[in-house]
C-alpha cells in the first residue's frame, strides 16, 4: 500500500478558512507602503548561492545550516532564497537602478530555511519586507520604522515593543568585536556549544543568545554603544530625536545585534510577549556597504522584512479579525430554463467594484435544499429564479439574516436596489 502523500515537514497549506486573514493583512500593508511611495518589486525564488554567501555571511547559521541548496542540471548552485535583501539589491544592480535616485521597493513572497519547525518557526514561511536604496539620512530611518508602526496602528495591534540599537561603522565594530572575544574567552567555560562555535566567526551572534544560562554572562559583556564612532553615534542620537518628535515610543537595547552580516549602524526589532520564543515580528536595519560590496557603486540603504505568519497568530491571540464582512448573495433556481437565466443574474450582478460575492447553487434539489446550502455558506440574501419569475421577467428577494421574513419580487434591473432598501429598513 503506498504511503500517504503529505505535505513537506515545516511548509505548511493555507486553506480557505485562513486566506481571507492573509488577505486582509497584506492589502492593509500594501496600502500603508503604497502611502508611504513604495512601489512592489517581485523576485525570483531561486538565487545563485554565492549571492547568500557574500551577502548573509559564509559563517551564519543561514548559510552554514539553513539553507536549501542543490546543484542544477548545469551544475551550477542554486539556493531557494532564505531572505529577500539580498535579490533585491542583485536587481538593482542587474538593472542599473542605483544611479543617485532614492528607490523605495517592498516586496512579498516565502522564504525558505531549513530549521527545527516549532510555533511560529517554518521551513517555508513568508515575509513581507521593504528596501529604500540611495540616502544615509536618518530621517529615512525614522520615517521607515515609523512606517511599521503605522502598520500596528491600521491593523488594531497593540502591545509591541519597538527595540532599536546601532552597530556603527564596520571599523568601530571591528575593535568592538577583539574586545567582546577577549571577555568572552576569558569565561569560555561558561559558553554553550553554540556560542563557541561563533566565538572566532561571529562573536556578536552570541548577545543575541536566547540561552537563559547565558544572560549573566551577556550582561557583563563590554558594551557595543560605548564603541560608537562618532558619526554613527551622531545618527543615531539624531534618529532617537526623530522618533521622539513621531512619538514613536522604542527602548534602546545596546545587546540587539541581527544576524546577518550586512547590517551597521541602525537596527530594530519589534517584539512581542504574547508568541512564546518567537517574539520577533518585524525586524531590520541599515546596510551601506551591501551595494558596494557586491559590485554596484556606492549606495546606502536600510529595510526591514515582518513575518507573515506570526503577525498572523499575533492577531489571533490579540483577538482581532481584520477580515472586513463581505455581502455574499446566494442564486437558487429550478431547472431548465431557469438555470442559464441564474448564471445571467450572477454574472450581471458581480460586475463593478463594489459588486457582492454571488454564488450559484449548482448542485439542484427543492428550494429548501438550495435554501439550506444558501444558509451553510454564509450567504445574507438569497436570489429566487422560478417559473412565475421567469415568465414575468422578476427575481424573487429574500433576506436570509433579517429579525422577520422579509421578501420581495421585483424586477431583474431592480434587484441591487431592493437589497439596499430591505437592508437599510432591516438596519433601522
Amino acid at each position: 500500500m503506498a504511503s500517504k502523500l503529505q505535505a513537506v515537514r515545516g511548509m505548511n497549506d493555507l486553506l480557505p478558512a485562513v486566506t481571507p486573514r492573509w488577505h486582509a493583512v497584506e492589502q492593509c500593508l500594501r496600502a500603508v507602503m503604497e502611502r508611504h511611495g513604495f512601489a512592489e518589486v517581485r523576485l525570483p525564488l531561486l538565487e545563485p548561492t554565492e549571492l547568500f554567501a557574500r551577502t548573509i555571511g559564509e559563517v551564519t547559521d543561514i548559510v552554514e545550516k539553513e539553507m536549501y541548496t542543490f546543484l542544477d542540471r548545469n551544475g551550477d548552485s542554486l539556493t531557494l532564497r532564505p531572505e529577500g535583501t539580498a535579490g533585491a539589491v542583485r536587481a538593482g544592480i542587474e538593472h542599473g537602478l542605483f544611479q543617485g535616485q532614492l528607490l523605495r521597493w517592498w516586496y512579498q513572497g516565502p522564504m525558505f530555511r531549513h530549521e527545527r519547525p516549532q510555533r511560529g518557526r517554518y521551513r517555508q514561511f513568508h515575509q513581507i519586507g521593504a528596501e529604500c536604496f540611495g540616502s544615509p539620512a536618518p530621517e529615512l530611518d525614522a520615517e521607515l520604522i515609523a512606517m511599521t508602526a503605522r502598520f500596528w496602528s491600521e491593523l488594531g495591534l497593540g502591545g509591541l515593543r519597538l527595540e532599536l540599537n546601532s552597530l556603527g561603522s564596520r571599523e568601530a565594530r571591528a575593535v568592538y568585536r577583539e574586545r567582546l572575544q577577549d571577555y568572552l574567552r576569558g569565561h569560555f567555560d561558561l559558553l554553550d556549544e553554540d556560542s563557541r562555535r561563533r566565538l572566532d566567526s561571529n562573536p556578536l551572534r552570541i548577545l543575541d543568545s536566547k540561552n537563559p544560562a547565558l544572560s549573566e554572562l551577556i550582561a557583563g559583556a563590554p558594551s557595543l554603544p560605548d564603541h560608537l564612532d562618532a558619526a554613527s553615534r551622531e545618527h543615531f542620537d539624531r534618529l532617537c530625536e526623530l522618533l521622539d518628535d513621531l512619538k514613536v515610543t522604542y527602548t534602546v537595547n545596546p545587546r540587539l545585534v541581527r544576524g546577518l552580516d550586512y547590517y551597521g549602524r541602525t537596527v530594530f526589532e519589534w517584539v512581542t510577549d504574547a508568541l512564546g520564543a518567537q517574539g520577533t515580528v518585524c525586524a531590520g536595519g541599515r546596510y551601506d556597504a551591501l551595494v558596494e560590496q557586491l559590485g554596484g557603486r556606492p549606495t546606502p540603504a536600510i529595510g526591514f522584512a515582518l513575518g507573515v505568519e506570526r503577525l498572523i497568530e499575533l492577531l489571533a491571540v490579540s483577538g482581532i479579525d481584520p477580515v472586513q464582512p463581505r455581502r455574499m448573495w446566494y442564486v437558487v433556481s429550478t431547472p431548465g430554463p431557469c438555470r442559464a437565466q441564474a448564471l445571467r443574474l450572477a454574472q450581471d450582478l458581480r460586475a463593478g467594484d463594489d459588486a457582492p460575492t454571488v454564488l450559484v447553487d449548482h448542485a439542484g434539489g427543492n428550494f429548501g435544499k438550495q435554501m439550506q446550502r444558501a444558509d451553510k455558506a454564509g450567504a445574507d440574501v438569497a436570489l429566487i429564479l422560478g417559473e412565475e419569475e421567469l415568465a414575468e421577467g422578476t427575481v424573487t428577494v429574500r433576506l436570509l439574516r433579517a429579525s422577520e421574513p422579509t421578501q420581495r419580487r421585483v424586477p431583474r434591473d431592480a434587484v441591487i436596489a431592493t437589497v439596499a432598501r430591505l437592508a437599510s429598513e432591516e438596519a433601522s
